[in-house]
């Protein structure tokens, strides 16, 4: 987490330093920053599932003024729901995500629905959260990511399901107890949709 702070904060100071530069020039400014928070749901549909909190920042470039490309730093927490042998548990998930983007934009007005792709690195954590089992699932997968929403002005919403692969939490012996508790190891999806509402700092025309 410390990585994913201190590189949002190297993008975002240099884009919008580049941003306010182009302000001044007049014209079509390329450089943008988007930063959204939003509700991270886990797929799966599992009992006992709930959706979370997210924060992405991604820094754009427009290579053409209807299709962007870009870099998104996003942080996700939510809790999924777990069955382990008729045991109903939760099960706490943290997703740090690191895509190159890229957005199409359906018109050059005020209003401009999009679709978007991303694919890069996802780093998971999982843990169960009432057990004893201190063993937590820690993975860097390739994911990828699809979306579609619409922005207005300086204004974006917009909805994503990011694809990542399941993460292996190992099993844990409890010999604190008499007879030893054994919990099995599991594994856990790692996909989920993110709804999500922003603010654009600099882009489009003057």
């Amino acid at each position: 987490m410390k990585k994913l702070c201190l590189l949002v904060t190297i993008f975002t100071i240099a884009l919008c330093t580049k941003t306010f530069a182009q302000d001044e020039e007049g014209g079509f400014k390329p450089f943008k920053v988007d930063v959204s928070l939003g509700y991270a749901i886990p797929s799966g549909g599992q009992k006992g599932s709930k959706g979370g909190v997210l924060f992405a920042v991604e820094p754009k470039y427009a290579i053409v003024e209807n299709i962007s490309v870009g870099l998104r730093l996003e942080a996700a927490v939510m809790v999924s729901g777990l069955n382990v042998n008729s045991t109903t548990g939760g099960e706490a998930k943290a997703a740090a995500s690191y895509l190159a983007t890229g957005d199409y934009y359906f018109t050059s007005e005020d209003f401009k629905p999009f679709l978007g792709v991303g694919a890069g690195i996802f780093q998971t954590a999982s843990v169960q959260v009432n057990s004893s089992n201190p063993n937590l699932g820690n993975k860097s997968k390739f994911g990828g990511m699809i979306r579609g929403g619409i922005e207005y002005k300086h204004l974006r919403a917009g909805l994503e399901y990011n694809l990542v692969g399941k993460t292996a939490v190992p099993g844990y012996t409890d010999n604190s107890t008499t007879p030893a508790v054994v919990y099995p190891g599991y594994d856990v999806k790692g996909s989920y949709i993110g709804i999500k509402l922003g603010v654009l700092i600099g882009g489009g025309r003057r």
